[in-house]
């Protein structure tokens, strides 16, 4: 089955608490929570007490997606405050150690690469990936159209022999997520199109019907 992760960005930051609650009665699958600080990207988001916070207001899975120059330094402390998936982007610094300490933790690894970085850059460490996030747009802000043309790393990815979760975030939706679908990927990271919608749950059990 194919999961929906709604990626709380694009969520009422005045009521996180009811827009996690609305994201997991739709029937999500698990919860998309990017980390983002003004250096990697040029945005900030939250930090590990928010999540902290959230957990303890369902069992549903976080997808903790660290947007961050120096991942390893947060890796800790975002997997003490819940993380059940914890991502980090192949393009940041020491990414392969932050894997490994993903790992002793306990914690499912992820790794993510922007829209222009070639999934070869992966090729000797995918061993240590629980999943390969691929962004189809430039992380740091939501709301903005996909690119198509990334998708095509899906296939790559099986190509060299990848059996975990693929996982695509930036502009999905109900117009190209049997695109994503049909090119290898498991996970749908939905923001504008999840809370902007104006019935989340069938949106929920049309993700799950493909």
């Amino acid at each position: 089955m194919i999961k929906l992760s709604p990626s709380l960005l694009a969520a009422d930051p005045a009521c996180l608490g009811n827009e996690v609650r609305k994201a997991v009665n739709a029937g999500c699958d698990e919860l998309h929570f990017d980390v983002m600080d003004a250096h990697f990207v040029p945005n900030l988001t939250f930090g590990p007490h928010i999540l902290a916070a959230l957990k303890k207001l369902t069992d549903c899975p976080f997808d903790v997606h660290l947007m961050l120059d120096q991942p390893l330094s947060m890796v800790d402390v975002f997997a003490k405050s819940g993380a059940d998936v914890l991502t980090v982007h192949a393009e940041a610094e020491h990414f392969v150690e932050a894997l490994e300490r993903i790992r002793e933790l306990g914690v499912k690894t992820g790794v993510s690469v922007r829209p222009g970085t070639s999934v070869e850059v992966l090729r000797d460490h995918l061993h240590l990936c629980d999943r390969v996030l691929l962004m189809t747009v430039e992380p740091g802000f939501g709301g903005q159209a996909m690119k198509p043309e990334a998708l095509s790393k899906g296939r790559e990815l099986r190509a060299l022999g990848f059996q975990g979760e693929i996982e695509v975030d930036g502009g999905i939706g109900p117009a190209n997520m049997q695109l994503a679908v049909d090119n290898g990927v498991d996970v749908l990271v939905m923001g504008t199109a999840f809370f902007g919608s104006a019935d989340p749950v069938q949106l929920a059990q049309q993700v799950h019907a493909l």
